[in-house]
């Protein structure tokens, strides 16, 4: 969690709250893209190899969005499949592997995300 910003509603008045408000809110943004750039970070790295076909995959499917919605909704739609098939026993192993905090940490997630996103991929329930 970030330092907290308050507004001053006294200063701001009958002012436009996007106006008034604008040096606050850029000032959160710049604390949340720090604060997205230390948990980048602090998970466990992705081998270039990976990075670079996601990240070309992501172009492509952008490319095909501006020319067929639908066989973009397609592609997404089999890569979340590809997604769960993939990640079934990985997300096994890194539960008998990992403790909670240590998995949140390598997926840069908190304690309870990590722990349903493995319960997601891994088709158990959460809450055991």
């Amino acid at each position: 969690m970030g330092p907290e910003r308050m507004l001053d509603w006294e200063a701001i008045g009958d002012r436009d709250l996007a106006d008034a408000g604008g040096g606050t809110a850029s000032t959160c943004t710049l604390d949340w893209d720090a604060h997205t750039i230390e948990v980048g970070q602090s998970a466990i790295p992705l081998p270039e190899t990976v990075t670079s076909l996601l990240t070309h995959l992501q172009e492509e499917m952008e490319k095909l969005a501006k020319t067929s919605p639908l066989a973009a909704l397609r592609a997404a739609r089999r890569l979340e499949a590809t997604a769960v098939e993939a990640a079934y026993w990985p997300a096994h192993d890194a539960r008998q592997d990992a403790t909670p905090g240590q998995a949140a940490t390598a997926l840069g997630l908190n304690e309870d995300a990590a722990r349903k996103l493995m319960a997601r991929f891994g088709r158990w329930s959460p809450y055991r």
